[in-house]
Formats: structure tokens, C-alpha cells, sequence
């Protein structure tokens, strides 16, 4: 199975971002994907309210990005999502636009 890391938003509409990004990991695992969400992890046990803890969740976020093949981005872009996307293509790793990977694959979004 090849780990993907899902990038979409979390901040703002945290609720609405959550059931998105939940339903993205689900369409790929369904898929045979694994699909690595950190924001979906670790806002679980970390506070993204508290700077040093929200970056604490980046920093292990991007170590497990680095893990995946590719990175699938879903939605508008935000600041975090710009920096995780700019780390994959330092890393060598595809950038490609999630919403395109479940159509390619037969998924809806």
C-alpha cells in the first residue's frame, strides 16, 4: 500500500475542514491508499491554539509527509498547506491535486 499525505485545511471552519479531510482519508484508504492526515491526528493531543504545540504538530507532520509518496492537496490552499507543499517539492516529492486523484480513481469528492 503507498502512504499519501492528505493536505487540506484545518483552521477556520474547523468542524466543516475536519469532515472534509476525514472523508478524503476515507476515499483513499477505500482506495487502497494510506492515507497520513497529521492534522487530523495530531489536533487530538496538541492544542493548535498554542503556538509551541501547533508547531510541534507541524514539524511531526512534515517528518511523516517526508515518509509518503506523494502529498494530495484538497481545497484552497492555506498558509500551512503552502508550506507543506513547498517542503514535498523540495523533497522530490509529487505535488498533485487530490480532487484529480479520486476522479482518476472513479471517487467523487
Amino acid at each position: 500500500m503507498k502512504k499519501i499525505f492528505i493536505c487540506s485545511p484545518y483552521r477556520g471552519n474547523v468542524r466543516k475542514n475536519v469532515r472534509a479531510a476525514r472523508s478524503y482519508c476515507r476515499k483513499a484508504a477505500l482506495l487502497g491508499f494510506i492515507p497520513i492526515a497529521p492534522h487530523l491526528l495530531f489536533t487530538q493531543f496538541l492544542d493548535d491554539c498554542v503556538e509551541s504545540e501547533r508547531n510541534l504538530g507541524i514539524e511531526a507532520g512534515i517528518a511523516l509527509m517526508k515518509t509518503c509518496e506523494s502529498v494530495w492537496v484538497f481545497g484552497e490552499p492555506s498558509q500551512g498547506m503552502l508550506t507543506e507543499i513547498a517542503l514535498a517539492a523540495i523533497c522530490g516529492i509529487p505535488v498533485l491535486s487530490g480532487k484529480k486523484m479520486l476522479r482518476d480513481c472513479g471517487v467523487g469528492v
